[in-house]
C-alpha cells in the first residue's frame, strides 16, 4: 500500500534529462520555483548528474540525481529500459510523489509508464513542436501509447496543442506559455560584453546582431552564416555575436567550428563572429545588441525570443512552427521572416533595419508589451490551480481513467 501523502505540503516531481543550458531546463527550475511559492514541495530529478547543471537551483527546490546505471544494465541498451522505468517507480513511491512532471519527450515517457499502477497524477510538458523533430521507432510507438494516459498535458502553444490531440490523443490539455521573467536571472559566468568585445577587436559604435542558442541546427546558425556573409560584405562594421554554442562538441560535432567553417565559404568574415559561449547575463547582452534575431528552423515557445523582446531588443525572426508568431505582430512589435525566406531576404530586411535607426526604436518599445502577456502571476496561478485539481481529484478516485 502507498504511504499517505503529507497534504499540507504535498512533494511535486519534476522529472527531465539535466539541468544543462537550455529552454525547457530553464523552465523546469521556474516551475518548480512556482510550486514552492504556492506551498508544495519540488524536487527537481535528473538522469544526468550534478556536474552537468548549468543553472543555480532555487531556494526551496530539492535536487536529486538517479542512479548510475551498473554496467550489466548499460551493456543492455534498450533492453534494460524496463528495469530503469521500475527503478524510477520505486524512486517515486520511496520519495511519496503527490504529482509527477515529466519534461520533454523522452523523460515524459518514462515517467507515464512508472506512475502507470501507482495512484500518482502524471503530467507531462512538450517543449518543442512535436513533428519538427522525428522520434526513433520505438520512442514514437511508446508516445502513442502512454501520451493518452497523461492527467494533463502543459502546451505552450494551439498548434502544439491540436497536434498533440489528433496524433497521440492528448486531450487534458492547458495553454501555458512561457512567462516573462524579470528582472532576468544573473549568475556566472558574466563577460562584460563591452571587455569582451574589445578584446576581439570589435570598436565600441559597431553595429552588432546578436543571437543564442545551444543547437546550432535547430536555431537555424548555419543559414544565418550565408546571410551574415551578405551583410558583411555591405556593411563593412557589422558584427554578429552567437551565445550558447559550447567549445566542446554537441553529438559528436564542434559547433562552432562548423559555423566558422561555413561562414569562410562565402568570404573573409570570421573576424566578426563570435562566440562568447555560454553566460549568465545575458540582459548585457541584449543591451549592447543593434538587433536580435531567431533563425530558427522550428521551435515549441522560445524563451530567448521572449527575453529579448522583454529587453527591449528590436527582433528578426522566422516564422516557424512554433512561438515566434505567438510573440510577434508582425510589423509592429517585431518582424517575422517567412520560414521560406532566402538569405538575400534576410540580409536585405537585417540592413534595411539597422539603417533605420527611428523603427528599431519603435519595434523595441513595442516589443515591451510582452512583460504584460505573459506576466508570471497570472500563468503561476493556472498552472498550480490545475495541479492542485490533479490532486484533489486524485484523493477522490476520479483521475482520468487510471482507476477504470
Amino acid at each position: 500500500m502507498k504511504d499517505v501523502v503529507d497534504v499540507s505540503s504535498p512533494r511535486v516531481l519534476l522529472y527531465v534529462d539535466s539541468l544543462k543550458i537550455g529552454g525547457a531546463e530553464r523552465i523546469t527550475l521556474t516551475l518548480a520555483q512556482w510550486l514552492y511559492q504556492e506551498g508544495w514541495t519540488p524536487v527537481v530529478l535528473t538522469r544526468q548528474p550534478l556536474a552537468r547543471d548549468f543553472y543555480p537551483i532555487p531556494a526551496g527546490v530539492e535536487r536529486a540525481v538517479e542512479p548510475v546505471d551498473p554496467d550489466w544494465l548499460k551493456r543492455l541498451h534498450w533492453f534494460g529500459f524496463p528495469w530503469r522505468v521500475q527503478r524510477l517507480r520505486c524512486w517515486i513511491r520511496r520519495e511519496r510523489v503527490a504529482v509527477a512532471i515529466g519534461m520533454t519527450t523522452l523523460p515524459a515517457i518514462k515517467l507515464l509508464l512508472a506512475t502507470r499502477p501507482l495512484a500518482v497524477p502524471c503530467v507531462v510538458s512538450e517543449r518543442n513542436y512535436p513533428p519538427a523533430k522525428r522520434l526513433a521507432m520505438p520512442w514514437r510507438l511508446l508516445r502513442r501509447l502512454t501520451y493518452p494516459w497523461a492527467d494533463l498535458h502543459l502546451v505552450q502553444t494551439r498548434s502544439t496543442g491540436k497536434w498533440l490531440a489528433n496524433k497521440v490523443g492528448a486531450k487534458h490539455q492547458l495553454l501555458l506559455p512561457n512567462p516573462v521573467q524579470w528582472p532576468l536571472p544573473r549568475f556566472a559566468p558574466a563577460p562584460d560584453p563591452e571587455s569582451w568585445l574589445a578584446a576581439a577587436g570589435v570598436v565600441a559604435d559597431d553595429p552588432l546582431i546578436l543571437a543564442a542558442g545551444t543547437k546550432a541546427y535547430q536555431k537555424g546558425f548555419d543559414r544565418l552564416m550565408s546571410t551574415f556573409a551578405l551583410l558583411a560584405a555591405r556593411l563593412p562594421r557589422v558584427q554578429l555575436v552567437i551565445l550558447g554554442l559550447a567549445s566542446t562538441t554537441y553529438h559528436g560535432m564542434d559547433q562552432q567550428a562548423n559555423l566558422r567553417a561555413l561562414l569562410a565559404q562565402h568570404g573573409d568574415f570570421q573576424a566578426r563572429l563570435h562566440f562568447p559561449g555560454r553566460v549568465g547575463n545575458m540582459m548585457d547582452w541584449y543591451q549592447r545588441a543593434g538587433i536580435y534575431v531567431l533563425p530558427s528552423r522550428y521551435e515549441g515557445f522560445p524563451n530567448v525570443l521572449l527575453e529579448a523582446m522583454a529587453a527591449g531588443c528590436a527582433c528578426v525572426a522566422s516564422d516557424c512552427l512554433t512561438g515566434p508568431a505567438d510573440l510577434i505582430e508582425n510589423g509592429r512589435n517585431g518582424l517575422l521572416m517567412p520560414i521560406e525566406a532566402s538569405s538575400m531576404d534576410w540580409a536585405e530586411t537585417l540592413a534595411e533595419l539597422l539603417d533605420d535607426t527611428k523603427r528599431r526604436r519603435s519595434l523595441a518599445k513595442q516589443a515591451l508589451g510582452v512583460h504584460e502577456r505573459f506576466a508570471q502571476q497570472a500563468l503561476r496561478q493556472s498552472f498550480c490551480k490545475a495541479l492542485a485539481g490533479l490532486q484533489i481529484a486524485d484523493h477522490q478516485g476520479i483521475r482520468n481513467g487510471k482507476d477504470g
